[in-house]
């Protein structure tokens, strides 16, 4: 089982799902990640301390690959050339599940993103579009949640994993801690009231499966069932 994250920004996957991959990783799971930016445009840092702490986060998550593309934060856009180049990590790599931003977000990347790796797993597996490798499509695409509310089409329980999925958003420390005398400017992420949304949120995807933390993530097309007698509902 691999299972690939294709996100827009560095820390879009460990504040999203990071709990999941961890979860997913010691039940056996290879797991890549792709940065299509460095967040260049981040008001804190830069991009070369973004990839610095991005090597924090994999030495506690140990993907089997992470791959940063280096598209210009902000104004990338939808083109031939930009479809292709994730295509191409598709066929590649040959992920049973893709992971992406949020369909619609605070942040206009996310969405943008979202529908431009939607695109490419879908075109992935058409044999007449030529890359270096040969065609594949993952066998499920996946919308993160992350900013904005969406209503999740399903939650994995990441209580186990909380803890250790905040270590991994942590170590982005120059986007989500702000200290006297910092040169950088606070912002949105470093309010004192972010670790508490995001605990919060993690409860409400944790209330819906019935556990005290979940990540939410939504599908497009119906997923398939499990075995009946694996359904928590079911069991003495």
């Amino acid at each position: 089982m691999l299972i690939m994250t294709l996100m827009a920004h560095p820390d879009d996957a460990e504040l999203s799902c990071g709990g999941a991959l961890l979860r997913w990783r010691s039940e056996g799971a290879q797991i890549v990640l792709i940065d299509l930016t460095a967040g260049q445009l981040g008001s804190r840092g830069s991009s070369a301390r973004r990839y610095a702490e991005s090597q924090t986060a994999n030495r506690l998550l140990r993907p089997l690959a992470r791959v940063c593309l280096g598209w210009e934060d902000g104004f990338f856009a939808e083109t031939p050339e930009a479809l292709r180049e994730v295509i191409d990590l598709i066929r590649r790599f040959r992920p049973n599940f893709l992971i992406t931003n949020a369909l619609h977000d605070r942040h206009p990347d996310h969405g943008r993103a979202a529908l431009l790796v939607e695109r490419a797993a879908f075109l992935a597996g058409l044999r007449r579009i030529r890359t270096f490798y040969p065609p594949y499509r993952p066998h499920q695409v996946l919308f993160a949640i992350q900013d904005q509310w969406i209503t999740p089409s399903l939650v994995v329980d990441i209580t186990a994993y909380w803890e250790a999925k905040l270590r991994l958003i942590q170590a982005y420390e120059s986007q989500f801690f702000y200290r006297e005398n910092d040169r950088d400017p606070p912002t949105y992420l470093t309010r004192a009231d972010f670790f508490p949304h995001l605990e919060a949120r993690a409860r409400e995807m944790g209330h819906f499966i019935g556990v005290t933390f979940g990540e939410g993530f939504v599908a497009r097309t119906p997923l398939a069932a499990p075995p009946l007698h694996s359904w928590p509902l079911f069991q003495k």
